[in-house]
């Protein structure tokens, strides 16, 4: 998985733990597309600042994953979803097709 995407979506499951500075960093960089300077002229601080945030933010967010795995358990489920949708779509199509005959 493209590490862009995976931080999103690690953002979005355990965004709540990280500090509100961590969180936005990770939120403008990786959501919204902000380079760092862009991120410092918003927020008031240095391109450094900015920059330690997002690092801080990215362990954490890739060390909360390592331990509780929910993004992990959560894409799984997600896969185990499509599939009985795509199974049900199958099941759809072979009783529409037994009509026509």
């Amino acid at each position: 998985m493209d590490k862009n995407i995976k931080l999103s979506m690690l953002l979005e499951v355990y965004g709540k733990l990280l500090t509100p500075k961590q969180y936005d960093a990770v939120d403008f960089y990786y959501n919204q597309n902000l380079s760092l300077g862009e991120i410092a002229e918003n927020e008031g601080i240095t391109r450094q600042g900015v920059r330690k945030n997002l690092l801080e933010g990215e362990k954490n967010l890739l060390e909360f994953e390592e331990k509780l795995h929910f993004l992990e358990e959560k894409l799984a489920r997600n896969s185990i979803i499509e599939e009985l949708i795509k199974e049900t779509k199958d099941i759809k199509v072979k009783e529409e097709l037994q009509k026509l005959l």
